[in-house]
């Protein structure tokens, strides 16, 4: 691991005695001024000016690196095909697309009217919205919802410009584009019209950016009007279509409970129904189809059952099953088409699609050649379809938009992503191993390498991880990789507990009292990549972000010494105190997540053993590089600006450790397809360095 020549003076964050009590034991929190007392409005000038100066500190350090910054930046941007574009669907008498041009940042959305069976590439395809435009007065930008009014004479549309994930919904007519309605503010973004385009239903956030409210807002000048609202600041609100497009679901959920009302989509005014009220661990999701009522619910089953009810008689003790789960056999999605009950599960880990006839009730799989890879469902807006569109890749098969024909039992590929600069998936070899953890539990891990790349001890290796909130990390192809890769890089992704790869119990075995199997298993397996000869001590270099930087933080107090260098993208490493800080925009939700430290005695002493921020020993630690975004409201800022201030006063090294905080974005970094890979430039270089695989 080598040292950081310090020609330039880190920032050395100001000490400002802090203590509170809390079970019988202070806490000392000397970089708590680090969070404004303002916030959400972030201006105190001490915090700013820190801020200013580690963004300083960054970018002069990285100054001398600035050829190969941009060389891969370069490498990632050719990659990227300039004028990429979806499959077409149809719906509703015309064809969708999204496009990028030459040189766009963002998508440009068309459509055009047609029939079911022409061919798209014979049409008079029309614009429908620019996001370019949209965007070019703001230095960041994100489009929520872009939805379609059912008489087709309507567009709502979303955008966030600040990063702080709170969206403004327009109203235009399509036919002269004018802006009829708008803006919304304070939205989560989503939009879902009445059946006659008179009006439409939002979701509101309050001011610690809960999801709290759905209104109804007709087009008419008048108010809108709360169709329901939740006052639990521990539930999220959201809202979903049907398949079929009749009802309206309306969900309300924290981590492990959730409950869902109906309103049929041309009746809004309509009084809301329950179909199951919440009861603390059972989750349960609803489609529909043909008068009744599918739901994915874990009753019965951690790994869920799928059940059906009348939508005259939905009570829980009318429900029937339909599709079980198992231990081995874990229900993560459906979908209700007109013919077929489409099923998705993740078996022994590995991703499978099942269409299961309602009428004779068999359920055939769907078969792929590779022994690893990830599939999902895709664009399927039409209930009443003859095919199943999907999406499909591996660690070297790039991504593939697939249709299987239900009937013929055929699949068609109707696109491959295309690598401008070429790819020969035959030159990277892929494969899955299994790693025995401390407590012998075995933990898979993906890896992909370069044919030429041997396996004795002397490639460098880079590990990712996330493990939390029953997230699963696919197998899946990426571009960006080939650039290490093809730099002699194995790459390799920890499929350890907390995520739900393995199933369910898989999840809730990262979790709580549990939560630190998480951590053991990110490290026994660099373990166990070292003693495989897959790479040596100091030459692997992780990285994580929300999380997953969390693991990464926990990860480099544990074992530093494997590592070569770390990056902990806008990290959730002051666990303890943001699990006891009310006022934030998650913490009630999160509890059943991490426990509540607040009135639990053994949730406190638990985060306590693990939180990165309240770990952070006299040692050494790996070069460590760091990011956050101003305006997110998921991590906020100051987590990652008081882990290294700490760092900074506790570490006895010397080597390099960074923060770069976006000034003008929000949990996902800079937006722009090109704009975000320069991040990505930057990282992989702080790597490189560290390495000493360049000067």
């Amino acid at each position: 691991m080598s040292e950081h020549n310090q020609h330039i003076a880190p920032p050395i964050a100001e000490r400002r005695p802090k203590n509170k009590e809390i079970h019988g034991q202070l806490i000392e929190d000397p970089y708590s001024w680090l969070k404004d007392p303002g916030y959400p409005d972030i201006s105190d000038p001490a915090i700013l000016k820190h801020l200013e100066k580690e963004n300083r500190y960054f970018q002069e350090t990285m100054s001398k690196h600035k050829e190969t910054i941009e060389s891969l930046f370069e490498e990632l941007k050719d990659r990227k095909s300039e004028d990429e574009k979806s499959v077409p669907f149809f719906k509703n008498g015309f064809f969708h697309q999204w496009r990028f041009e030459k040189g766009d940042q963002y998508r440009r959305w068309f459509w055009a009217e047609g029939k079911i069976d022409d061919n798209p590439d014979t049409l008079a395809w029309k614009i429908l919205l620019d996001e370019n435009k949209l965007a070019a007065a703001n230095s960041y930008f994100r489009l929520g919802a872009l939805s379609i009014s059912p008489n087709n004479e309507l567009l709502a549309f979303s955008t966030d410009t600040t990063g702080d994930e709170r969206f403004d919904i327009y109203i235009l007519q399509l036919f002269d584009e004018k802006k009829l309605l708008g803006p919304i503010e304070n939205t989560i973004g989503n939009v879902i019209w009445s059946e006659d385009s008179a009006g439409f239903l939002f979701t509101s956030v309050n001011d610690e950016w809960r999801p709290y409210r759905i209104s109804h807002q007709p087009l008419e000048n008048s108010p809108p009007k709360v169709i329901i609202e939740e006052k639990d600041p521990g539930f999220f609100l959201g809202m979903s279509l049907s398949q079929s497009e009749d009802y309206v679901f309306l969900g309300c959920s924290d981590h492990i409970t959730s409950e869902t009302r109906f309103i049929r989509r041309n009746d809004f005014d309509s009084e809301p129904r329950l179909i199951s009220a919440r009861r603390e661990g059972h989750e349960y999701d609803v489609d529909h189809r043909d008068g009744k009522f599918f739901l994915r619910s874990n009753r019965r089953h951690p790994n869920f059952d799928i059940f059906s009810a009348p939508v005259t008689d939905f009570k829980e003790e009318s429900w029937t099953l339909l599709v079980e789960g198992d231990p081995s056999t874990y229900i993560i999605d459906f979908l209700c088409l007109k013919s077929h009950l489409i099923v998705c599960t993740r078996e022994n880990g590995l991703d499978q699609i099942l269409i299961k006839d309602y009428l004779t009730h068999e359920a055939e799989p769907i078969s792929f050649s590779e022994e690893s890879y990830t599939v999902s469902l895709g664009t399927n807006p039409v209930q009443d379809s003859s095919f199943l569109r999907l999406n499909y890749s591996s660690m070297v098969t790039p991504d593939s938009v697939i249709d299987y024909e239900i009937a013929s039992h055929k699949t068609v590929t109707r696109k491959q992503l295309k690598v401008p600069t070429g790819y020969r998936a035959e030159l990277y070899i892929t494969e899955r191993l299994k790693v025995e953890a401390r407590d012998k539990t075995e933990i898979p891990v993906s890896l992909v390498r370069h044919r030429n790349t041997t396996l004795d001890g002397k490639a460098p290796l880079y590990l990712y991880g996330y493990g939390a909130y029953g997230l699963s990390i696919p197998p899946n192809f990426s571009t960006n990789r080939l650039s290490l890769l093809d730099r002699g890089f194995i790459f390799a992704i920890a499929h350890i507990r907390g995520g739900d790869d393995l199933g369910y119990e898989w999840y809730t075995s990262g979790k709580l009292d549990k939560r630190k199997n998480t951590f053991n298993d990110f490290v026994d397996i660099a373990k166990a990549l070292i003693e495989k000869k897959y790479t040596s001590e100091g030459k692997i270099v992780i990285s994580g972000g929300s999380a997953g930087g969390e693991l990464i933080g926990a990860a480099i107090n544990q074992s530093p010494e494997l590592f070569g260098a770390a990056a902990a993208h806008v990290p959730f490493v002051d666990v303890l105190n943001t699990m006891m800080d009310e006022s934030l925009p998650l913490t009630p939700m999160e509890w059943p997540e991490w426990g509540n430290p607040i009135t639990d005695e053994s949730a406190f002493r638990n985060i306590q053993s693990y939180s990165p921020y309240d770990n952070v020993r006299e040692m050494r630690y790996p070069p460590l590089l760091v990011t956050a975004g101003l305006n997110d409201p998921r991590v906020t800022y100051w987590e990652p600006a008081k882990w290294v201030a700490k760092l900074r006063h506790m570490k006895t090294d010397n080597n390099l450790l960074l923060l770069k905080t976006n000034m003008e974005a929000g949990h996902g970094g800079k937006s722009g397809r090109f704009d975000s890979l320069y991040e990505l430039a930057e990282e992989y270089t702080f790597f490189l360095s560290q390495l000493g695989l360049i000067e």
